[in-house]
């Protein structure tokens, strides 16, 4: 048989291109395929799986990286720290949802005071013209 017959087999000429890049991702493919196959959450693992994995948990990671920017911009920081995570996770309603049992280390809490806590106002509008003796009988 001739060495570059036959079809099936890996042709010498040309040079190996991940499946990351043939599916236009920063994330590892071939890396999701193999904790797949590994992790035994079934008997086979279609070839498009690993794929959509890498696609959906690469956007999550933009996304969260992209508001975790915009706190730490709106801190005046340069460098994102878990805080400015946590701030970007609990003020976005969807990823709030998604990590509601997710513990941040090192985040912090949101700042918010219970409204019982808050200072009484005092004076209302009738109480000021008595107080000032505008009021005619």
């Amino acid at each position: 048989m001739a060495a570059g017959g036959g079809g099936r087999g890996k042709s010498a000429g040309k040079k190996a291109t991940s499946r990351s890049s043939k599916a236009g991702l920063q994330f590892p493919v071939g890396r999701i395929a193999r904790f797949l196959k590994a992790g035994k959450y079934a008997e086979r693992v279609g070839a498009g799986a690993p794929v959509y994995l890498a696609a959906v948990l690469e956007y999550l990671a933009a996304e969260v990286l992209e508001l975790a920017g915009n706190a730490a911009r709106d801190n005046k920081k340069n460098r994102i720290v878990p805080r400015h995570i946590q701030l970007a996770v609990r003020n976005d309603e969807e990823l709030s949802k998604l990590l509601g049992s997710v513990t941040i280390a090192a985040g912090g809490v949101l700042p918010n005071i219970h409204n019982v806590l808050l200072p009484k106002k005092t004076g209302t509008g009738s109480s000021k013209k008595d107080a000032a003796g505008d009021e005619s009988p």
